[in-house]
């Protein structure tokens, strides 16, 4: 896929796995949408058969840190710490190390940038499904803001995001967006800082 000349966009899900991932896969697969799932080292030991059902079925995986802490208020040890044992945690269970890392909160220092050579992914579109546990206003959200090379961020641990991806997805669908991974997106070398591959 050629997303300097196609339609692209890359649906990014954080703080899985979770009880509603299952259903967000067959979702996705139902649309042939593949995605970029940013997970959480204690999730990931909790839902190990989530984690490689995801990863078999070809989307991307990436770091969200072991527990979810603002990374710019941890010692450079314990930020490394963080994305060790998730890496670690991932490996184990799918044989490969992630290659992207997206930091809690988005927060990022210049400290937090030296702990990793890896791309620390952002996102240029926030639905607010953490806050807005609507359906109706986190589709409306993600369609409403979306362009060509977009990075958009749901989280797969709530069900109300998880109702809304068939319309998102068919929505979009049928603006002509094609739905890839980071990786692709940036055609697999995303810059050191990723919040948009917007054009």
């Amino acid at each position: 896929m050629n997303c300097r000349r196609a339609k692209c966009v890359a649906l990014t899900f954080d703080d899985g796995p979770g009880p509603y991932t299952d259903k967000l896969l067959r979702t996705l697969a139902a649309h042939h949408a593949r995605a970029t799932f940013f997970v959480i080292g204690q999730n990931v030991v909790a839902h190990r058969g989530v984690l490689r059902r995801t990863a078999e079925a070809g989307h991307e995986i990436g770091n969200h840190t072991w527990s979810h802490p603002n990374l710019t208020r941890l010692s450079p040890a314990r930020v490394r710490s963080q994305l060790t044992r998730t890496d670690r945690a991932i490996e184990s269970i799918t044989g490969t190390v992630p290659s992207l890392v997206r930091p809690p909160y988005g927060a990022v220092n210049k400290s937090v940038r030296k702990q990793t050579r890896r791309p620390l992914v952002l996102w240029s579109v926030d639905t607010l499904d953490w806050l807005r546990r609507n359906s109706t206003r986190v589709a409306r959200s993600a369609r409403k803001s979306v362009r060509p090379g977009s990075i958009i961020l749901f989280h797969d641990i709530h069900p109300t995001t998880v109702r809304a991806i068939p319309r998102v997805l068919k929505d979009l669908s049928k603006r002509g967006y094609t739905f890839v991974t980071v990786s692709e997106l940036f055609n697999v070398h995303p810059p050191r800082l990723a919040y948009s591959g917007a054009r």
